[in-house]
Formats: C-alpha cells, sequence, structure tokens
C-alpha cells in the first residue's frame, strides 16, 4: 500500500537503533525527509540517508534544539515521532520502589515523557500548521506498571496519558496524536549485555540466552515470540499517513497478546 508520503517531513527522537532506527527506516522508504535525533549517531543510521543530529533529549534545551534544526533543514514538520526512552539499563533496576533515589526518578522521566513533552510543545506551531500528526512509542508496561522498573514503567504511563490529552485538544485543529504501547521488544534493554534483561537472567540464576528464549511465553505473549522493531515502524507509516486520517487518541497495543483484559 502506497502510504502517500512522498515529500513529507518528519522527527523522530532515539534514532540510531532499535525501534527509532526502523522507524527511520521505513519512513525513508516511504520517501519522507527525515531528522533523526540521537545522543550518538550509529553507522546504520547514517545510512538511511536521514539528517542525524546529535542531541541529548533528557537536556531541557535538547528537544527543541532538535526541532530547531529539524525546521531549518526541512521547513515546515508533518510528523513528530516521540521515540526516545531509557532507564531501564540492569545496575540499581532490580531493587524495587526502596532502591529508586529523587535522582533516578527524575533521570527517567526527563528521557521517557518529558522529552516528549518539549519536543511537542517545539514541533506544535507546525504540525498545526501542516494538519500534521504525532506519534508516542510507549510500552504496554504504562498498562501493566509491575512489568518492569517501576520508574520506567510510570514514566510510560504518563506519556500514553499525555497523547490522549493532546489528541483531545489539538484534534479539532487538524492534529492528530495516537500512541503505539510495544510489549517486550528485541532492543538493547533485553538484549545488551548490561541491560535490564541480563540483569533480570543473572537475578533468577538464568544463562541471558536461556531468559530470553522463553521471555515472550512466560509474559504470556502467545505469539511466543518478540515484537520486531519493523513491525512498530509499519504501523508509525500507518498512522503517519492519510490512511489514518480518521485516528485520533488512539493506543494501539502491540505486545502478542500480553494484556489479557478487555
Amino acid at each position: 500500500m502506497d502510504m502517500k508520503l512522498t515529500g513529507k517531513t518528519a522527527v523522530v527522537t532515539g534514532a540510531s537503533r532499535g525501534i527509532g532506527l526502523a522507524i527511520v527506516t521505513a519512513l525513508r522508504a516511504e520517501g519522507m525527509r527525515v531528522v533523526a535525533g540521537s545522543r550518538t549517531i550509529s553507522p546504520e543510521l547514517k545510512e538511511t540517508g536521514a539528517t542525524a543530529v546529535a542531541v541529548d533529549l533528557s537536556a531541557a534545551g535538547g528537544p527543541a534544539e532538535l526541532i530547531g534544526t529539524a525546521l531549518a533543514e526541512l521547513g515546515e514538520l508533518d510528523l513528530l515521532v516521540n521515540n526516545v526512552g531509557g532507564g531501564d539499563g540492569g545496575e540499581g533496576q532490580l531493587d524495587g520502589f526502596l532502591g529508586f533515589s529523587d535522582e533516578h526518578w527524575h533521570q527517567t522521566h526527563e528521557l521517557n515523557f518529558l522529552s516528549a513533552v518539549r519536543a511537542t510543545r517545539a514541533a506544535l506551531p507546525s504540525l498545526l500548521r501542516r494538519g500534521g500528526a504525532v506519534v508516542n512509542i510507549s510500552s504496554n508496561g504504562a498498562r501493566m506498571p509491575h512489568a518492569g522498573p517501576i520508574t520506567y514503567t510510570t514514566a510510560k504511563a504518563a506519556l500514553t496519558a499525555f497523547g490522549k490529552a493532546l489528541a483531545e485538544e489539538f484534534g479539532p485543529q487538524g492534529v492528530r496524536v495516537n500512541t503505539i504501547s510495544p510489549g517486550a521488544s528485541l532492543t538493547s534493554m533485553w538484549e545488551a549485555p548490561n541491560g535490564y534483561g541480563a540483569a533480570l537472567a543473572a537475578k533468577m540464576g538464568l544463562a541471558h540466552h536461556q531468559l530470553l528464549a522463553g521471555l515472550p511465553s512466560s509474559m504470556g505473549m502467545t505469539t511466543g515470540k518478540f515484537v520486531a522493531p519493523e513491525e512498530i515502524a509499519t504501523l508509525v507509516t500507518y498512522l503517519a499517513s492519510p490512511h489514518a486520517a480518521s485516528v485520533n487518541g488512539a493506543d494501539y497495543v502491540m505486545d502478542g497478546g500480553a494484556i489479557k483484559t478487555v
């Protein structure tokens, strides 16, 4: 299906690897001009042909800096994808609520939630002029806050609520805002040797590869497999396109059936 995105413009945050890289790749394949922001610029990101911008999106001025660069490079914006996230590494993540300091709460919410607030605030004037769209990448942990580090899942819950509120306010003005909430995806959170998955495996007395092999089923994913970043990226292209003109305020859960409630 032609998504009718050729020549349109997009900004993607957290774009150097994993889900963000897959989103940039998919949007570029649809003919979009993309500015991609990330703390580090990976060789894979450079290969997409996107305009890569090295920026700390957890810093107060980082998101506005990225949007300012995008406006200078691309002109008006048609799409903002708030994908950047983190704070889900292994160290100190398994000690429960009492193990998290104020600093850790602050850092995790700055990156996973406030970066989206700031990027959206900077991009909205242009998106309003263009009748554009915002897509937030949240997590099914927003609905199952026990399923990961509490600082991370509550930040994602805030991001999901943020998308709903924005859709209500700006939908009547022509800007659609939607959310995608993936389940476990093969990203650094689970795969990295110093990530949350590796730390969880060590605590459970399992080899890292053993944990990964059984994780989808143990999390109730009836598909028995991790969510692929490319699946998420495909949904982003649809939500950005005119084919989704009546989709606003939606939260697409893509977790292999892990959430059992209606």
